[in-house]
């Protein structure tokens, strides 16, 4: 399957709720610091309407909930790549996307043989605290060429201004957090979004 070249990344299974209908095909589930029962209502939530709105959802870092609870993506960083069992991830035939910052992380999750490779921040993140600074556009065309036919997902200080860019660069796939989240009109901005990317 193709994965849409639009990927946004909510916290809260509300996001989903009011942007699924939109038309969104391609979101990420990514829920912090809840208890493990609040986190799993938001997976099971978030499953069911992407399965009603034929949308692909990705689960955040919680693969054994993904497991149990029969998701069929799931994205981890380099510290859940650490802990999680990768033998059980795909035993259960659940596909894997990975972040990945600098060469010897690249070559690290490409041995994994992942269903995408995300590479950030290409620009200056207000998201998280990193210890890596943004990586550039040159950095996306050199990591294409590098992945080859993995899909590539760009991600870090995202914007619909800035994702034309980011795909001219190789980017098969473009990742928006708080472009979306911290917009006076949300919906507005992913109709922006969906527009930039069809």
């Amino acid at each position: 399957m193709t994965l849409d070249r639009f990927y946004p990344i909510f916290d809260h299974s509300d996001w989903l709720k009011r942007m699924l209908p939109l038309g969104i095909k391609l979101v990420q589930l990514r829920v912090k610091d809840q208890p493990d029962a609040v986190v799993r209502e938001h997976i099971e939530i978030s499953r069911d309407l992407c399965r009603e709105h034929g949308a692909v959802l990705v689960i955040n870092d919680y693969w054994e909930m993904a497991i149990d609870l029969g998701c069929d993506w799931l994205h981890l960083g380099q510290e859940d790549l650490d802990e999680a069992d990768l033998s059980a991830i795909r035993k259960a035939g659940i596909k894997l996307g990975v972040s990945t910052h600098d060469d010897d992380e690249l070559e690290r999750v490409l041995a994994m043989d992942p269903d995408y490779v995300a590479l950030g921040p290409v620009y200056p993140t207000i998201l998280k605290k990193m210890k890596w600074h943004q990586q550039g556009l040159p950095r996306v065309t050199e990591w294409k060429e590098r992945v080859g036919s993995t899909p590539l997902v760009g991600i870090g200080g995202m914007s619909v201004e800035r994702a034309a860019g980011v795909f001219e660069a190789g980017a098969d796939i473009v990742s928006a957090v708080t472009d979306i989240t911290l917009n006076t009109d949300p919906e507005a901005r992913v109709r922006q979004w969906l527009e930039a990317t069809r």
